[in-house]
């Protein structure tokens, strides 16, 4: 997966800065490697249809309940297997790899392919945008398109699995898993306390140039949990759809007091502490010289689904080692 494609397919749609919510482990990093919430049996309760949701491609009616479903978007992979759906989805798109042995297809979510989404005779497909012409090419086809795009607050998060519940004949479930998060990243932001609050940090989500998410992100939301101030927040600009591009004189000034690298994957860049030590003039840096530079699982980080308490206790262990 690259940046580009993993940005515009869930986080920048609208954006001008292309980078990517990535970042695998390394030495002296954070993992998200707890298991997503997950769903209650199915509830005795029987899903009503037809039903009609509101989404951000208007107004959506889906007839009955979806036997096949289509996924072209890995947030909403994810979400549809977390409420127990996973039986229903036929295919997914090439981005998607979680949870292990989700049918996965050179389907795409950038750049849908009409013809080829058909033929997998889908009840119900869902994405994250409307690219390429997807909703009106399905609709002629009598297909039902669920739009679900980024999301910028966790309360946004909850209720789009709700309504992927809602769509798929699994909204008690979906309940209950947004349930669960909220509960387990409240419980996890509360054990960490507030003497973190104040620190400085600085997100990457690339270093060639350097992007990052200011406060207004989702990203930026999550670390907000944990009362910690954003060195990007200056430097944003409303064109940039709150991923500016920060000089690195910019950064060396701003002096963090913690990194966290969402570029580690060698995919995304292949980042780790040890590069960013000798990177010119960073030694200087309060996150440099304290060892306080973190790395996170990059498909968790870059997602807005099931495993979001994941990013949220990877954050929280972060923080425990650093020095306040």
């Amino acid at each position: 997966m690259t940046i580009p494609q993993r940005l515009s397919a869930a986080v920048l749609v609208a954006a001008a800065a292309s980078a990517a919510l990535a970042g695998c482990s390394s030495p002296g990093s954070a993992t998200g490697a707890s298991a997503p919430a997950s769903a209650t049996p199915k509830s005795a309760l029987v899903p009503v249809f037809p039903t009609t949701l509101s989404a951000a491609n208007g107004s959506v009616t889906i007839k009955s309940e979806p036997k096949r479903i289509v996924s072209l978007d890995p947030t909403a992979t994810e979400d549809l297997y977390a409420i127990g759906a996973g039986s229903q989805v036929v295919a997914v798109d090439q981005d998607s790899d979680y949870p292990t042995g989700v049918p996965v297809t050179s389907l795409s979510g950038l750049t849908p392919n009409i013809e080829a989404i058909a033929k997998y005779n889908p009840s119900l497909v869902v994405a994250s945008q409307d690219s390429g012409g997807l909703v009106s090419g399905l609709g002629k086809l009598g297909i039902p398109v669920l739009i679900e795009p980024a999301v910028a607050t966790l309360v946004g998060a909850y209720q789009q699995i709700e309504q992927i519940g809602q769509a798929t004949g699994h909204h008690n479930q979906a309940t209950e898993v947004a349930k669960n998060m909220q509960q387990e990243i409240g419980d996890t932001v509360k054990a960490a306390g507030s003497k973190y609050r104040g620190m400085t940090y600085y997100w990457e989500l690339s270093n060639d140039p350097y992007y990052s998410a200011t406060s207004a992100t989702f990203i930026g939301h999550i670390l907000d949990l944990f009362g910690l101030k954003n060195i990007a927040d200056a430097a944003g600009k409303p064109a940039d759809g709150g991923y500016p591009e920060l000089s690195q004189e910019y950064i060396v000034t701003a002096k963090p007091q913690l990194i966290f690298l969402a570029d580690n994957q060698a995919a995304d860049g292949g980042q780790t502490a040890a590069i960013v030590a000798k990177r010119p003039a960073w030694a200087g840096i309060p996150a440099v010289a304290g060892h306080d530079i973190f790395g996170l699982d990059d498909d968790v980080a870059s997602r807005w689904g099931p495993r979001l308490p994941s990013l949220v206790n990877a954050l929280a262990n972060a923080l425990a080692v650093a020095k306040p």
